[in-house]
């Protein structure tokens, strides 16, 4: 009997998966324990082996693409089985997304009948309300230029258009009569509703406002059928804004220009001030761009191109997006600043060096001190649970590392107890784990508190979004030589600076205060805290 493979949860976090490559295709056989998939999480690609023995009878997500976790990733049976009623059940369990059925819409059955029965004559075309910003869902009509029997020529000024970023002129493409006004002034309609109507003059659009009306008419116990209403013959045209463009011309007086003849000109090289325009108020239009003959004295405009590349969301990125706006906006944040004397723990890392197996860095020494200061605060050490705070009796430190996709937090698991050595070997295994997405989930689950260190690109200062569960997170910042007082004199000196992110829920002011006072303590007296036994 067939069995459904279904995407897998592989990290705490993690919603979707993406299918980075199929190592089998349908018809395949495949036996448990054989690689089956890459799975693309939230943290990391991972490696997904069948637990079943099959035939690959139906593949659910095509490479590249994602699906919710449970959903079903592939179907294994035996050769040639049916998996036609798994796939029908799966489409019914999640609302029948993809179940087919004869729709029973009677009204708008009769609806659709009536519309595609209009007559449409062939000198009507009906102009459309744009759209005119990116956000833009309806529009409002500020104000007529023209009213029902007027004259309309390409180019002429037809209404203002209040969208939902400013108000803009909008001109007519078409020639025609003014037949019928679809909005009012002051009034706002959708997006493709009807604006205007224009003819050669005495045609009957009735018939069109009222098949309008009904568009979209449908049962509301059959949402997913969809009823086309639109005139067999209608000419649909969408006309673009209009605005004034003023420069200095030679008289000093204002030159309008549509932004259609605006483009026209600067595609052709054409000086606007050499044009007169023939549109309302001697505005330029398509046409004067069309009619323009040079005279050899062109001026030549600049015209650059504008682009754009978009490309899909990954899923580390959705979850980062995800989880750290939750944290930013559901943990009420404040931020402590300190800045740390660095002379002494500098002198102190280039003799360590200089026997150590491994080369230490400043982050592996920061580490060890947060670790040691959060032994001497546990409150700092917590995590807010909603009816409760947990205060966690071991350390985990959580180490943001920076890859392509965003960031990865590994885990430095009783971090109080590790040498700088061993601190140092395990922040660098994870680094390259997480540079070659090879993180499994017990790498980066389980944190207690989080450091993120921007120092190496040269950041003095920044803070840092509490990354859940923790109830704080420490932004370090690079060493910076600066003139600092000792024993009353002004000396040469090396600073860094350290931002503490507070879930105010569970951390107070003076908490993490006295916690950044330990943590200086610690590094400017690193006797205090480096033994022989902590190298």
């Amino acid at each position: 009997m067939a069995e459904v493979v279904r995407m897998p949860k592989l990290s705490d976090t993690m919603t979707d998966g993406v299918v980075a490559k199929w190592h089998k295709k349908i018809g395949d056989k495949v036996k448990s324990g054989e690689l089956l998939a890459d799975i693309e999480t939230d943290k990391a690609t991972m490696e997904f082996e069948s637990f079943q023995n099959g035939v690959l009878l139906h593949i659910g997500v095509q490479e590249s693409k994602s699906a919710p976790v449970d959903s079903i990733l592939a179907i294994l049976g035996k050769e040639g089985e049916d998996v036609s009623a798994l796939l029908a059940a799966e489409a019914n369990s999640i609302g029948g997304s993809v179940k087919v059925e004869t729709p029973k819409m009677e009204e708008s059955l009769t609806i659709k009948k009536e519309i595609d029965e209009v007559k449409i004559p062939d000198t009507v075309q009906i102009v459309r309300m744009p759209k005119l910003s990116d956000t833009m869902t309806d529009g409002v009509v500020a104000k007529w230029h023209k009213k029902v029997g007027d004259k309309v020529k390409s180019g002429d000024l037809l209404a203002d258009i209040e969208t939902d970023k400013a108000t803009m002129e909008f001109e007519s493409f078409q020639d025609g009569i003014l037949l019928h006004l679809g909005v009012q002034e002051g009034k706002s309609a959708p997006v493709e509703s009807i604006l205007a109507i224009l003819g050669k003059g005495g045609e009957d659009v009735s018939v069109i406002v009222a098949a309008e009306a009904n568009k979209g008419v449908q049962s509301p116990k059959e949402e997913s059928v969809i009823v086309d209403i639109t005139p067999q013959k209608t000419e649909v045209k969408t006309s673009i804004p209009a605005s004034t463009i003023q420069h200095n011309s030679a008289n000093n007086e204002r030159t309008k220009i549509s932004p259609l003849a605006k483009k026209m000109a600067e595609d052709k090289g054409i000086s606007i001030a050499a044009i007169k325009g023939s549109g309302d108020g001697g505005r330029i239009v398509k046409r004067d761009i069309d009619n323009y003959k040079s005279n050899g004295s062109v001026m030549y405009d600049f015209v650059g191109v504008e682009s754009y590349t978009e490309v899909p969301v990954s899923q580390m990125r959705k979850v980062i997006a995800k989880r750290l706006g939750e944290s930013k906006f559901s943990a009420p944040h404040f931020y402590l600043t300190m800045e740390i004397d660095m002379d002494l723990i500098i002198k102190v890392r280039e003799a360590i060096n200089t026997i150590a197996a491994l080369k230490i860095s400043f982050n592996d020494i920061v580490i060890k001190a947060v670790a040691a200061s959060l032994r001497k605060h546990p409150k700092i050490n917590s995590s807010w649970l909603g009816d409760k705070i947990r205060y966690n009796n071991h350390i985990h430190i959580g180490v943001a590392i920076a890859v392509e996709e965003g960031l990865l937090v590994p885990v430095v698991r009783f971090a109080d107890g590790k040498t700088l050595t061993q601190i140092a070997t395990e922040v660098r295994n994870y680094a390259v784990k997480a540079k070659d997405k090879k993180l499994q989930p017990s790498d980066w689950e389980g944190n207690t508190f989080t450091i993120s260190n921007l120092g190496m690109f040269g950041i003095e200062e920044f803070t840092a979004i509490i990354n859940p569960p923790d109830a704080c997170i420490l932004a370090i910042g690079g060493i910076k030589q600066v003139p600092v007082v000792k024993n009353g004199q002004v000396v040469p000196g090396n600073t860094m600076k350290v931002t503490l992110s507070c879930d105010h829920r569970v951390v107070d002011g003076a908490l993490g205060s006295a916690f950044l006072q330990t943590l200086k303590h610690f590094i400017e007296n690193p006797v205090l805290l480096l033994g022989a036994s902590s190298i």
